[in-house]
């Protein structure tokens, strides 16, 4: 079964079947068979595929291994799953990672009424992805790391899995302001005079302004996230102040992430701090810039990962 375009916004293949297109993966949505869609979801090496099982969402939810290698992490349990393996999500209460340790294809069947409107809802998101990449290739990869290691914070600190939409999109779009901000500022070598560090910090507020007036109405849900992730917990960072409990948890996760993001990569303006350099960074910012939960949390996952940050 094949698909009308009868959404303007909507990627196709050549073959005429939607897409997705994300940085880490490609997803085809293949057809309806007896009320289940059926999608092939092309994982890239490095890329990690999250899965959480809602029974009011979809009461069908599997996800089958076609080849590859990937390993599956549920609960801090991992094991590397064989090609053909079927996983059923709803057997499952926790969130399931899967990482590709190669490039790897998941055929995913899911209810149709669950799966079709999420996956149409994220080809119009994922515009506001290839606007990003338009302005800044950084800042777009930068997202994605973001959005990736904000996740894997999320579970480590074992926080309800129905918010893991809510930090995903909120993570993956935090820097969506800088669409407004001129480009010869943003990519500025040298350091920002006053006039222009309080233009760079607009994006937070100009960002939250995108997500709030979003044609996807519950997108306006992840707003604060953008808003708040230049917060500190001692008060003061911006826009508005906000210390301690007052910062929402999900933004001091993406503020974290970010600011380690930011020292290990370089960027026209600096080079890259080494890991140890960035994570004594991290250290001596616990309870003044950070939430130190979220730090020792990060921390510990990136010591489970022996330090490793792509």
């Amino acid at each position: 079964m094949k698909f009308a375009e009868n959404q303007s916004y909507h990627d196709y293949t050549d073959d005429g079947y939607p897409e997705l297109r994300y940085c880490h993966a490609d997803v085809i949505l293949l057809g309806r068979w007896d009320g289940l869609s059926n999608a092939l979801y092309s994982l890239r090496e490095d890329g990690i595929l999250w899965a959480q099982y809602n029974s009011e969402d979809a009461l069908v939810e599997t996800y089958t291994i076609l080849n590859g290698v990937v390993e599956m992490e549920c609960r801090g349990k991992r094991r590397i799953l064989e090609i053909g393996e079927t996983i059923d999500v709803s057997q499952y209460e926790q969130i399931i990672s899967f990482y590709g340790k190669t490039n790897v294809d998941i055929l995913i069947k899911m209810d149709a009424k669950s799966y079709e409107p999420r996956f149409f809802e994220t080809q119009l998101l994922l515009i506001e992805a290839d606007a990003i990449e338009a302005v800044d290739d950084y800042t777009y990869m930068h997202c994605n790391r973001i959005k990736d290691y904000s996740i894997e914070v999320w579970k480590h600190l074992g926080l309800p899995k129905e918010s893991l939409r809510t930090l995903r999109w909120g993570a993956y779009f935090h820097d969506i302001g800088k669409r407004v901000v001129p480009v010869d500022i943003l990519n500025k070598p040298e350091k920002l005079t006053s006039e222009e560090w309080e233009i760079m910090k607009t994006h937070t507020t100009e960002g939250a302004e995108i997500i709030r007036n979003h044609p996807i109405l519950w997108l306006k849900d992840v707003a604060f996230i953008v808003e708040q992730h230049h917060e500190r917990f001692d008060g003061k960072g911006y826009p508005y102040g906000l210390k301690n409990d007052e910062i929402a948890l999900e933004s001091s996760i993406v503020s974290v992430v970010d600011a380690f993001d930011a020292m290990t990569t370089d960027r026209v303006y600096k080079k890259a701090l080494t890991i140890q350099v960035a994570v004594k960074e991290l250290e001596n910012g616990k309870g003044t810039q950070f939430n130190p939960i979220v730090v020792e949390a990060f921390l510990e996952i990136l010591e489970k990962n022996q330090f490793n940050w792509k």
